[in-house]
């Protein structure tokens, strides 16, 4: 009975549980579909909110392939007006594995719900990251719409079109998703946003003996860029504060700062501060100094785990630092030598003055030499035939001690070679005094320039020393890897951002700007990010711990262990939320596709048919010609329209009588023939500068650049024609017929203006190095950049559609480069004429110019280097003493040097140049070469 009781009591407790478990099963049910009915909702808005971007984006893109999502290739994210922050930091976090696996898995029981109502706005965030990380997952598109997302943002922001901060966005987000993790985390150091995202600090500051410590807690860790080079040194000045005097002891007692990090996070984040309130001029303005980091940086010499061999290195470092100091000051007075407001190198100063003692002696005045016999100079003496030069680097054993023959120097010297004076010289030297002032200059200059070269060893050892100080193995135990990089390209009120993210999975970077996704190089991040060069430069850089591999490992499947790809990597509810909106997508682009055929109109679909048969018509054509032979002349009856074989040039169908197409008709496609095998032979012939193939005719450039040969025999068949043949009825019809034959479309008009704008290339290349030559550079500048830009558009369609690039950058070069130095003379005149012609020399020369160099992506390494050393001369001209007026001046113009999306500037179109024939073009650029050259031809391709 007992036992019978006590079985009884446990049927009805199994039973109870049953009943329970079921009910919270039933529960779990419910608010699984609840949750799949707001994820169709949403799916429905999405699809809806992409259809009404259908017409902006139709403007974008011009076909629905170019809305699909190509294979595995990451998905981009629409600007929905000034949402390009959004789109670089949500990208930077979405390919961190660990942190998209967090966003895709989170969820909240009911019962939390219920609890958290005064969230909702966290919650509703976090779902609609979760929806729009699972369509970059999943989703067909190319590109997704974070509108949901963004209006959340906006509202916590307070504004509805402004452009904001990547660092206040991304606090912003941290905050909420540290808020919306809290929701399901017992405590705070359990939030996985906490774990992954934020670190201690510990500061200790030393205070009349005593040392007091506070422990910090931080997310984004802000750095300094102004005074530090690269990413160490704004480290190194961040962690230690200069030691201070205090005021409030009777005896002197110095305090100081020095933070050190006790605890990292796996996703470390520095933001750089790259904005300043300029008070002169009463805006903020963006920093563009270079500042350079590496992909992989070494965190043990900031923890306070290793404070004291920090502290030792840093003891030697700042001892190494002060000898580089002196030494660098050493070997700065011997290359800058003299007491006056010029100086010179002292071994060239030495030299010099060896030049003038070993120079002929004249007894003559200077001002009464008239140099009779510059009427009828000698061979030797013209500056065609003088070419040998004394080496600068020789002693006077090289030096001859006859008087030495000038050199001309077609852009420094106006007038003609022979009216050049010699050289200055000693008017009396005796061979004793040449010969104790030649021992003497030799062993000086000797000296000086063994002293250089210890001074350069020595600093190079150094040097040396400092970059290893701290590449010691027990250094080197905490590497943080590269993951993203988010540039800002703009000034301080406005610009753009995009991001460079680290592809862990395939080693490469990848380049993410809206919807535009790019595979890059670390070369394009670093001239995109590094600054200095352009307006564009990092704002905020993601390491991550490189001890940790689970931050990068995509998720595997729990049985095989293989690794989840695309939808199946998505919990089954997001996995059917893409698949509802992969299937609006497929109905939208059905949509667009009809909509696009009804809209099209009938000649174009004509002509759209006729492009489509005319293959298949081809083709049949050819089959039959396999199949029957044509004779070579049919005998047709009057007016009849048959195929006849013309001799070297093909079957064509025409009108034609009893006697077939007369002799000279005959003859005329002869010559045309002819014709043609001569321009082909000749576009194969390697020819000299004087003579380039191309400028002679039109069709040698088709033919070096494959045009089409329909294109090219139409182009041949205009240009040859006989119009003492256009009475011939005949001769017409076999025209009109080869006419027909050769129909052509825009791609036609194309290649005839492509070798348009060649020819305008040539001749402003040609009008720039004349203008060079007679030293007018204003004018030189204009043209050779106006070449540039258009050469630039023909090489883009192929190496042989223009001129060598590289021969009008140099020239391009020297222009810009001789004309911001003849601007800075005059700016620092201090005349007000001469002011506001160097101000004007700038806006209207050299700021266009260089605003269309920041944005040539295949720059040279030679004119970055060009602009950055003319940038940091106007930059330094902000610490020197000048008047008030030529301050506001400088403050004008100088956010326009160095930014080159401030405002847009136009290069004014040069001059009207006439075009004249082949052979005059290349013979006036032969000349101009060889006077630039002396005797050298430099090739133009």
């Amino acid at each position: 009975m007992l036992l019978s009781g006590c079985l009884g009591i446990c049927k009805d407790e199994l039973q109870t549980a049953i009943e329970l478990s079921l009910q919270e099963s039933h529960n779990a049910q419910e608010e699984e579909r609840e949750f799949h009915r707001a994820l169709e909702a949403s799916a429905e808005e999405n699809a809806a909110r992409m259809k009404r971007k259908r017409c902006e984006a139709q403007s974008e893109m011009c076909s629905p392939a170019d809305w699909t999502r190509q294979d595995d290739w990451p998905v981009g994210i629409r600007n929905v007006g000034n949402t390009c922050w959004f789109s670089a930091v949500i990208q930077s976090l979405f390919h961190l594995p660990v942190f998209r696996r967090l966003v895709l898995n989170y969820q909240l029981s009911e019962r939390i719900l219920e609890k958290c109502k005064s969230h909702s706005r966290n919650i509703a965030f976090m779902q609609e990251l979760r929806c729009l990380f699972a369509l970059m997952v999943g989703s067909t598109r190319r590109f997704v719409d974070p509108s949901a997302a963004v209006e959340l943002l906006r509202e916590a922001f307070r504004t509805s079109e402004a452009q904001q901060d990547v660092s206040e966005f991304s606090h912003k987000l941290l905050d909420w998703l540290e808020d919306a993790f809290q929701l399901a985390a017992k405590d705070k150091q359990q939030n996985p946003m906490v774990q992954l995202f934020y670190g201690t600090f510990v500061t200790e500051r030393r205070h009349e003996g005593n040392t007091l410590c506070n422990i910090e807690q931080f997310g984004q860790y802000p750095l300094q860029v102004n005074g530090f080079n690269n990413l160490d040194e704004c480290l190194e000045g961040a962690m230690v504060e200069k030691e201070i005097e205090s005021l409030h002891s009777d005896h002197i007692v110095t305090s100081g700062r020095e933070r050190w990090f006790k605890k990292l996070p796996p996703v470390l984040t520095f933001e750089l501060s790259r904005f300043e309130f300029n008070t002169q001029l009463g805006r903020p303005e963006k920093i563009h100094k270079k500042l350079e980091f590496p992909q992989i940086i070494y965190m043990d010499r900031y923890l306070h785990k290793n404070i004291e061999q920090t502290h030792e290195r840093r003891g030697e470092v700042k001892k190494m630092k002060e000898q580089l100091a002196v030494l660098q000051q050493k070997l700065e007075c011997y290359k800058n030598y003299g007491s006056g407001p010029t100086k010179y190198p002292l071994a060239d100063m030495l030299q010099f003055v060896l030049e003038f003692a070993t120079t002929k002696p004249t007894s003559v005045s200077p001002a009464e030499d008239l140099r009779p016999a510059a009427s009828s100079p000698t061979p030797a003496s013209h500056p065609l035939i003088a070419q040998d030069k004394e080496s600068t680097t020789g002693l006077v054993s090289s030096v001859s001690s006859c008087q030495r023959t000038p050199i001309y120097k077609p852009f420094t010297q106006c007038r003609h070679p022979v009216d050049c004076p010699p050289h200055p010289a000693p008017h009396s030297i005796t061979e004793e005094e040449l010969h104790f002032v030649k021992t003497c200059l030799q062993r000086w200059r000797t000296e000086v320039e063994n002293d250089i070269n210890e001074l350069k060893a020595s600093i190079d050892r150094l040097t040396q020393m400092l970059e290893g100080m701290y590449s010691h193995n027990s250094l080197c135990q905490v590497p943080y890897r590269l993951h993203a990089v988010l540039v800002h390209e703009g000034q301080a009120s406005a610009g753009h951002y995009w991001a460079y993210i680290y592809d862990h999975a395939n080693k490469r970077w990848m380049k993410y700007n809206d919807i535009s996704i790019t595979e890059s190089s670390w070369e394009e991040l670093e001239r995109d990010s590094f600054g200095g060069m352009t307006n564009a430069s990092a704002y905020c850089l993601m390491y991550i711990d490189d001890r940790l591999p689970h931050l990068i490992t995509e998720d595997t499947d729990n049985e095989t262990g293989q690794v989840l790809h695309g939808l199946d990597s998505l919990p089954p509810i997001l996995r059917r939320y893409v698949q509802e909106d992969n299937r609006w997508f497929q109905q939208e682009l059905s949509e667009w596709e009809e909509q696009f055929c009804q809209t099209a109109t009938p000649q174009g679909e004509s002509t759209a048919s006729a492009f489509r048969e005319a293959p298949e018509h081809e083709a049949e054509q050819k089959s039959e010609e396999q199949q029957q032979e044509v004779p070579a002349r049919q005998q047709q009856t009057e007016n009849e329209v048959s195929e006849v074989e013309i001799p070297n040039v093909g079957r064509i169908m025409v009108r034609a009588d009893a006697d077939g197409y007369n002799e000279e008709v005959g003859r005329f496609y002869s010559a045309f023939h002819e014709e043609y095998s001569r321009l082909y032979e000749l576009s194969q012939e390697e020819t000299t500068p004087q003579e380039d193939a191309r400028l002679q005719h039109a069709l040698v450039y088709f033919f070096q650049n494959k045009a089409p040969k329909r294109i090219i025999e139409r182009t041949l068949l205009e240009q040859f024609t006989d119009r003492n043949l256009s009475f011939d009825e005949r001769y017409r019809q076999i025209t009109n017929s080869l006419l027909m034959m050769t129909v052509l479309s825009a791609l036609s008009q194309q290649w005839h203006d492509d070798y348009r704008l060649f020819r305008t290339v040539f001749v402003y290349l040609l009008t720039g190095l004349e203008h060079y030559q007679n030293g007018k550079m204003r004018e030189a500048l204009i043209y050779l950049t106006h070449a540039y830009e258009s050469n630039a558009t023909l090489l883009g369609n192929g190496e042989k559609r223009g001129v060598d690039q590289s021969l009008i950058a140099v020239y391009r070069r020297k222009c810009l480069t001789a004309l911001n130095e003849s601007a800075s003379r005059l700016f620092s005149s201090g005349e007000e004429s001469k002011v506001e012609e160097g101000v004007t020399i700038m806006n209207e020369a050299v700021i266009p110019c260089l605003h269309l160099m920041s944005h040539d992506l295949s720059l040279s390494q030679e004119d970055r280097e060009a602009m950055e050393s003319i940038r940091s001369h106007w930059c330094c001209c902000l610490g020197q003493d000048m008047d008030d007026s030529l301050q506001v001046k400088l403050g004008e113009f100088l956010p326009r040097v160095l930014d080159g999306s401030a405002e847009a500037v136009v290069l004014k179109d040069p001059p009207k140049v006439h075009d004249n024939q082949a052979h005059d073009l290349c013979s006036r650029l032969a000349a101009v070469m060889e006077s630039i050259h002396n005797t050298t031809i430099v090739i133009v391709k």
